[in-house]
């Protein structure tokens, strides 16, 4: 990967003018949550390149990176589900819709149809960053980037040459080790009635979202237009989701401050629902979210792909339902004020996979490398049987013809993308740092 020789002026102004397309109109909006977002970004590279896919495709598409789209893409290859934002990050754990829990990607609002190396191009950066951040030496971070290639390869290869399933097992309690097995224990311990005492309390005999922690009373106005996008959302149900006709019961509902780095100036609910049975410890609480318009959609010029979806919700649903496995029974979308909603649970059980405590190389090296298989497993996922005509192939057997090509490139490319765009990313840290604390990004 080339980079032009851009002043820091210079690239500040690019910076600037990415995050204006990106951020403008939500950041007019609500000046206040994006000087959070952006506070939580100057922290460190990774927090800042973890907030800036816009700018990672803006540099893949062709700005200053001058990355291109690159070898191992052809028809097929580009035009994949994608998650769209794979950094080291977004892995946890979730309660599949058969009760298991599962350690795999998560988080896909950002999630599209694409080419594939840019989902493994976003990761190896991802690790770089994290890398020097433990400061590894460039070797061992290329040996980090190679392992995650290699693994990738690999289960790709046993997917499209028909492995059976115990042979590529998804990770779960009695297949995970280490720190992915870590997180899906600490999500065991975790119950739901944990996660309502946190959210909710006991009034009148009856469960009600308690008041305080970032809750916000409704008007009866916007009350109504929660519930009406509430009426409409069921309908986007499989017909399975729901155990019995009670769990249609709306117990009560606040409203929300976008939070999150990804989710600054997004307006977003909670919906308190009857659980299964009268019992007050199984209700469930959902969310309402205005969904985003994925960064690299801005980069893909098929307008069918653009043209396949209703809203941002529907498109979020779609591309999740298509890249997770057994994906959240109660996942789906609505409108509300003109703008596509995603809707889904919010679980007691998931865990994000904690990077403080993995520290040693060996260590990281088998985390990298279940990443990896991960990665590809929530490729294959997403092919001709996810009911989506958009991608109507066999993913995994497209990709694994498109590396069998040029087996010895591929973790090259990789390793060569992961530092340079590192490199990148550190240095655009700084500059976006000195932008903010001079106030210099407009509408601050």
């Amino acid at each position: 990967m080339s980079v032009p020789q851009l002043s820091d002026e210079q690239r500040g102004e690019e910076i600037l003018t990415v995050f204006d397309t990106a951020f403008g109109e939500l950041l007019a909006a609500d000046p206040a949550a994006f000087r959070v977002k952006f506070r939580k970004m100057a922290a460190s590279a990774f927090a800042f390149y973890r907030g800036t896919a816009c700018l990672f495709y803006h540099d893949l598409d062709g700005g200053s990176g001058g990355i291109g789209r690159g070898p191992y893409l052809d028809e097929r290859t580009s035009r994949v589900w994608i998650h769209g934002d794979l950094h080291a990050e977004n892995f946890g754990t979730y309660m599949d819709s058969t009760g298991r829990l599962i350690f795999n990607v998560n988080d896909f609002d950002e999630a599209y149809v694409g080419p594939f190396t840019w989902d493994l191009k976003r990761f190896s950066a991802s690790i770089a960053l994290i890398g020097y951040a433990k400061a590894l030496g460039d070797d061992q971070i290329s040996e980090l980037v190679r392992i995650y290639a290699g693994a990738y390869r690999e289960r790709i290869h046993l997917l499209a040459t028909g492995a059976k399933s115990d042979e590529v097992p998804p990770f779960t309690l009695d297949t995970a080790q280490g720190p992915l097995l870590d997180a899906l224990r600490d999500a065991r311990s975790l119950t739901r009635f944990g996660l309502l005492d946190s959210m909710t309390e006991i009034r009148d005999f009856e469960r009600r979202f308690a008041p305080g922690g970032g809750a916000i009373e409704l008007d009866a106005a916007t009350r109504y237009k929660v519930l009406a996008a509430f009426d409409g959302y069921l309908e986007t149900l499989p017909e399975t989701s729901l155990a019995r006709p009670d769990s249609y019961r709306v117990k009560d509902v606040v409203g929300r401050r976008g939070i999150g780095i990804g989710s600054a100036g997004l307006p977003s609910y909670n919906i308190l629902l009857e659980g299964h049975s009268d019992a007050l410890e199984n209700d469930v609480v959902i969310y309402i979210k205005q969904a985003q318009t994925p960064a690299v959609s801005r980069h893909v010029t098929d307008p069918a792909i653009r043209d396949y979806f209703q809203h941002e919700g529907h498109r979020t649903v779609i591309s999740q339902r298509a890249l997770q496995a057994h994906a959240d029974p109660w996942l789906g979308w609505t409108e509300l004020d003109g703008a596509g909603q995603l809707v889904a649970e919010v679980s007691p059980y998931a865990v994000d996979l904690d990077w403080g405590d993995i520290d040693d190389p060996e260590e990281i090296a088998l985390v990298v490398a279940d990443l990896g298989r991960a990665t590809a497993a929530m490729h294959a996922a997403a092919d001709d049987t996810s009911g989506e005509s958009l991608v109507p192939f066999s993913t995994e057997r497209a990709i694994d013809a498109a590396i069998a090509a040029d087996e010895e490139g591929f973790a090259p490319l990789l390793v060569d993308f992961a530092h340079a765009y590192g490199a990148r990313a550190r240095a655009d840290h700084q500059i976006f740092v000195d932008l903010f604390r001079n106030g210099r990004i407009p509408g601050l």
